[in-house]
C-alpha cells in the first residue's frame, strides 16, 4: 500500500467527491418513508412505511408516465445511440489533421449551449407564427404544420434536439477508444486486401466492442431518467399526455405542491429501476460471452 501512496494520493478528491455528493447525502431516502415536515425535520416527521410508494403506484398518471419515459429513452438508444459511433468513424477515416480538428471543434461546440438556447433555436425555427419552416412551408402554398403543440411529434422532436446537441460530444469516448487500436491490424488487413469498409467492419468495429458494450449498459441504467430541463422548456397543455414523465412529476408535486417525499420517493424508484436494468444487461452480456461493467 505504501508503495503506491501517491496514486492514492491522486485519487483522493475523487474519493472524496463520492463520499461526500453520493454516500452521504443517502440518509435523505428516509423522506421517502416518511411523511416529511420542513419544520419538525427528517426525524421529528412521521413514519409511514411504504404509504408515498403505493401513493405513486396507484396514481392514475403513474403508467402514463412510465410509458412516455421509457418511450422517450427507447427514441434515444434506437436513433441517438449509434450516431456518435457513426460519427466517430467517419471522423476518424479523415487523413487530414487539421481538417480533422475543425470537424470536431464544429460536431463538440452545440454541447455547450444550454437548453434554453436549444429551445429558444427551435421555438424559432418550428413555431407555428414565426418558425422559418411553417414560414417556408406557408410560401410554398402549403397549410403550416404545428410541430411544438401536436403530441405526435413531441418524442421524435425532443430526440432530435438531443442528436444534435449531443451526438459530437458522444464521439470523444469512441474517438479515443479508436486511438488504441493497434496500427499492425490495419496494416495486416491491407496486406490481406482489405478495403477502408473491410477495415472498419473487421477491425475497427471489434477493438471499440467492450466501449460500445459497456456505455450501453450505462445508457440502460438511464431508462427512468429524461432530461428534466429539456422537457420542461419544450412542455405546454397541448402536449401533456406525452410530456409527463417522472421528472416533471417529482417536480410538480415534490416541489410546487410542497410534497417533498413524493419527490424523493419518485426518485428512489428511478434508482431501483435504473440499477435493475443494469444488472439485467451486465447478467445479459456476460452470458454472450462478452466483457460487462463488473
Amino acid at each position: 500500500m505504501l508503495q503506491n501512496k501517491w496514486m492514492y494520493v491522486l485519487a483522493l478528491p475523487g474519493i472524496l467527491y463520492f463520499i461526500l455528493f453520493k454516500f452521504v447525502p443517502l440518509w435523505g431516502l428516509l423522506i421517502a418513508f416518511k411523511e416529511y415536515n420542513p419544520f419538525k425535520g427528517l426525524w421529528g416527521s412521521e413514519w409511514i412505511g411504504f404509504t408515498n410508494f403505493t401513493d405513486l403506484f396507484s396514481d392514475p398518471v403513474f403508467y402514463l408516465m412510465l410509458r412516455n419515459t421509457f418511450a422517450i429513452n427507447i427514441f434515444g438508444i434506437v436513433f441517438m445511440f449509434p450516431l456518435p459511433i457513426l460519427l466517430a468513424l467517419m471522423l476518424n477515416e479523415i487523413r487530414h489533421e487539421v481538417f480533422k480538428r475543425i470537424n470536431q471543434s464544429i460536431v463538440y461546440l452545440p454541447h455547450f449551449l444550454s437548453w434554453v438556447v436549444v429551445a429558444s433555436m427551435t421555438f424559432f425555427m418550428l413555431s407555428t407564427d414565426v418558425g422559418l419552416i411553417n414560414k417556408l412551408i406557408s410560401a410554398m402554398g402549403f397549410e403550416t404544420v404545428s410541430f411544438l403543440s401536436n403530441p405526435n411529434y413531441f418524442w421524435g422532436l425532443l430526440t432530435a434536439q438531443s442528436m444534435w446537441k449531443e451526438v459530437g460530444w458522444g464521439t470523444i469516448i469512441f474517438l479515443a477508444a479508436m486511438a488504441g487500436v493497434d496500427p499492425q491490424q490495419y496494416e495486416a488487413a491491407v496486406i490481406d486486401g482489405a478495403s477502408r469498409m473491410k477495415q472498419i467492419w473487421h477491425v475497427t468495429l471489434p477493438a471499440i466492442r467492450p466501449t460500445i458494450i459497456i456505455l450501453l449498459i450505462l445508457r440502460l441504467g438511464h431508462m427512468a431518467d429524461v432530461g428534466f430541463e429539456q422537457i420542461l422548456l419544450m412542455n405546454n397543455p397541448l402536449v401533456t399526455s406525452v410530456s409527463q414523465v417522472f421528472d416533471t412529476y417529482a417536480y410538480t408535486v415534490g416541489i410546487l405542491g410542497g410534497k417533498i417525499s413524493v419527490g424523493v420517493t419518485v426518485g428512489m424508484f428511478k434508482g431501483v429501476v435504473g440499477l435493475v436494468l443494469v444488472v439485467l444487461s451486465n447478467y445479459v452480456v456476460k452470458k454472450l460471452g462478452q466483457e460487462g461493467i463488473y
